[in-house]
């Protein structure tokens, strides 16, 4: 618009005063001077638009190559969603070790690698095997390893080969020692980390998060090395399972039926031990928890939508203990090493003693986020979480169920254990008609829904709750009884026609 005022000004110039612009030929250069310094400033808008349109398509190219080089089948290690950590990142985060690239050089988990390369030292002086041995195994496995993580990670081939060899050696040095004896292997009796003392708890669980994983066939893959044989897939996770035990969240330890199945691993028949398809130790832990599972089927993608568009107001299962109780609804503690195994019979709710401690919420959170992760996974452990954080609402509910012998906790008061259940299950997407406990929850809620069991439940709480209740009650019957009998008489004889 500006240029073309100036030439409509030129011109209307050039005409009306012929003789200034011959006195003053300057105007008329001004004004194209004007107008070419317009074009040249279009030409400037024009060209950063031309270099951003190529940047988006060279985004774009570069979404192809990397959709196209990633394969996702093999995803099974995954940072935990942002939702999920919101208001507790602790209980994601490893304090003491980093396992795998994700917190590879947090700078507070330095002081660990010095044992990582101790480790290896002892691994490669124990089996007389030179380190090229097993750099180069490690180096096949690279590729596939990488694709278990999910995202791009910051290592290049070497760094990344080198993180599987370092932290691998350092996960079966501390299963090894757990099951043989630390001393046993070759590590002194004061050693400050490969020992049973209390940094081994620490250890262990930073080694059930979500973040601090391995894939297990890297495990798998060293410890052929060392062994000198092959075959050797389901040994690491038997050698896990009893590494993680201390965590389980029962007040009982291994079975003796359990116990019996950890032979001299070095003998044990392999092809029979199961967790052949496991993919890193949280998963492995997972499914000792779920052994004898009722239901390990995973979700189908039909599934995943459901799930993910779920009413969150719709995700109550069952009531409280508190209303529970009023409607007449009984809890017994159940004799079982399953924690999720709980039954339900003729008003009677019957769960398995569970242990609180002060790494469950880590666990339970880790555990979580993983079954809201991955795809092939079920989500029996969120469901078992869900049922019992719908059971807690306060620290009233808490106090019954430590009374009936369900809960056992090692915290500061029963609030906090109220407050953990509430915060564990705050963010997590759940349809409570894909749960195994879904069946037993319709039952539960149709004796509640029963109005006579409401009212007779009321009755016995407010009325008849000690035994004097219940001879005052039947004292004021029998009163009542004889009263009516009494009366009855009377009335007879009153109305008794005379002899």
């Amino acid at each position: 618009m500006l240029t073309w005022y100036l030439v409509r000004m030129r011109n209307q110039t050039r005409n009306q005063y012929p003789e200034l612009v011959d006195e003053h030929p300057n105007l008329l250069e001004l004004s194209d001077i004007n107008r070419s310094e317009q074009d040249h400033d279009l030409q400037i808008q024009d060209q950063p638009r031309e270099e951003w349109v190529v940047s988006i398509k060279d985004k774009m190219e570069q979404a192809l190559r990397d959709g196209s080089t990633t394969s996702w089948d093999k995803l099974c290690i995954y940072r935990v969603p942002t939702y999920l950590q919101e208001n507790d990142k602790k209980s994601y985060s490893p304090q003491t070790v980093s396992l795998g690239p994700y917190h590879h050089r947090n700078k507070l988990l330095q002081p660990m690698e010095l044992h990582k390369w101790r480790a290896v030292n002892m691994v490669v002086t124990r089996t007389k095997k030179r380190i090229e041995t097993y750099v180069d195994a490690m180096k096949e496995l690279e590729e596939m390893a990488r694709a278990c993580y999910q995202g791009p990670i910051a290592l290049d081939i070497n760094e990344f080969t080198e993180m599987l060899l370092l932290d691998g050696c350092f996960v079966l040095e501390l299963f090894r020692g757990t099951d043989e004896g630390f001393q046993k292997i070759g590590y002194a009796r004061n050693d400050p980390v490969f020992a049973m003392r209390g940094l081994m708890h620490s250890i262990q669980r930073d080694m059930v998060m979500l973040e601090n994983q391995l894939p297990l066939f890297v495990l798998d893959r060293l410890l052929e090395l060392q062994l000198g044989t092959t075959s050797q897939t389901g040994l690491v996770a038997r050698l896990a399972v009893r590494f993680f035990d201390p965590l389980m969240p029962t007040t009982e330890a291994l079975t003796k039926q359990k116990q019996s199945t950890f032979k001299p691993w070095l003998q044990e028949s392999l092809n029979s031990l199961g967790y052949k398809d496991a993919l890193h130790c949280l998963d492995v832990f997972r499914q000792s928890l779920l052994e004898f599972s009722p239901k390990e089927n995973p979700r189908s993608p039909q599934d995943t939508v459901a799930v993910n568009l779920v009413d969150k107001r719709k995700q109550e299962l069952v009531h409280c203990v508190t209303e529970l109780r009023e409607a007449g609804v009984k809890f017994k503690a159940r004799t079982t090493d399953r924690f999720w195994d709980i039954r339900y019979h003729n008003g009677c709710l019957e769960i398995p003693k569970l242990l609180i401690h002060d790494g469950t919420k880590s666990l339970f959170s880790n555990l979580i986020a993983f079954e809201q992760c991955h795809i092939d996974s079920s989500n029996d452990i969120t469901s078992y979480i869900i049922f019992m954080d719908n059971l807690i609402n306060s620290s009233e509910d808490v106090s019954y169920l430590y009374y009936c012998g369900i809960i056992e906790h090692w915290l500061g008061s029963d609030a906090e254990v109220a407050d953990l259940f509430n915060r564990l299950c705050k963010e997590v997407f759940f349809d409570p008609k894909d749960s195994y406990l879904s069946q037993l929850s319709d039952e539960v809620n149709h004796y509640y829904s029963r109005k006579w069991n409401t009212l007779k439940a009321t009755l016995k709480h407010r009325y008849f709750n000690n035994p004097w209740a219940y001879f005052s009650f039947f004292a004021a019957v029998i009163l009542l009884i004889l009263t009516l009998v009494q009366s009855f008489y009377a009335v007879f004889a009153y109305y008794k026609p005379p002899p």
